[in-house]
């Protein structure tokens, strides 16, 4: 029913996976939480069931990101990235910048 899966490299340990469009080009792109390698990698759709090399975003020395939500928090029609940093005991926000960069803000939980 499905073809072989083809992998794509992300940090250590990935723990959490969310699938939305996140440069406002209608294809859905890959966010990914790695617990070991303390980031988030995200990876854009090439529009033909492959996907870009992921791009890092780091979230703290011993953040050990383990889920990832994305949704718009401020109200820029741009969907922004939640990560819960389970060994920082916070959570961090990455503001979509709209120019493929995001900003990491960290808030305590």
């Amino acid at each position: 029913m499905f073809f072989n899966q083809t992998t794509y490299t992300t940090g250590t340990n990935p723990s959490s996976v969310a699938v939305v469009d996140v440069n406002n080009d209608n294809k859905p792109d890959i966010i990914v939480a790695n617990a070991n390698s303390y980031s988030v990698s995200v990876l854009l759709n090439n529009g033909n069931g492959t996907f870009l090399t992921q791009i890092t975003y780091t979230t703290g020395a011993s953040s050990s990101p383990s889920s990832v939500a994305v949704v718009d928090v401020n109200s820029d029609n741009k969907p922004d990235i939640i990560v819960g940093n389970g060994g920082l005991a916070n959570v961090g926000v990455l503001l979509n910048s709209g120019s493929g960069s995001s900003c990491l803000i960290r808030l305590r939980i």
